[in-house]
């Protein structure tokens, strides 16, 4: 593993599939492109969402090999943007609260802060973590 730690959780995975045909398992372990193909096909017609309940393990050993751990929880920042991202709840975690509280104000940037932090955040994450 990258930082000798776990940085994503087979339990937080499967909890983000029950979302999974919007995609939210796939953003969370680092696979924006077929999250956004999740996303845009319900889970590939909810047959790919189905599937990825076998392939969910291997998709949290592959997140934990490419990012970065450390203080910042990856858990926790994921469910915060997941349920608090228009108010920018997740930016302030991560230590960044000038943008944190411009999506305060604008509402995640009219929520397209929130679908770009959702195809970045494990990047922003493990700059954070390399910080420390």
């Amino acid at each position: 593993m990258a930082g000798g730690e776990k940085t994503h959780s087979v339990l937080m995975g499967y909890l983000l599939w029950i979302f999974g045909f919007m995609g939210s398992h796939r953003f969370y372990y680092g696979r924006q492109i077929t999250g956004v193909i999740w996303f845009f096909t319900l889970g590939l017609f909810f047959i790919g969402w189905i599937i990825d309940l076998l392939l969910i393990p291997g998709m949290s050993r592959s997140a934990d090999s490419r990012f970065k751990s450390g203080p910042v929880d990856y858990d926790l920042a994921w469910i915060l943007l997941t349920f608090l991202g228009w108010a920018g709840v997740h930016r302030m975690y991560m230590g960044k609260w000038i943008t944190g509280v411009i999506y305060l104000c604008t509402g995640g940037l009219f929520l397209l802060g929130v679908l770009w932090d959702y195809l970045t955040l494990n990047e922003q994450l493990s700059d954070v973590n390399r910080g420390y």
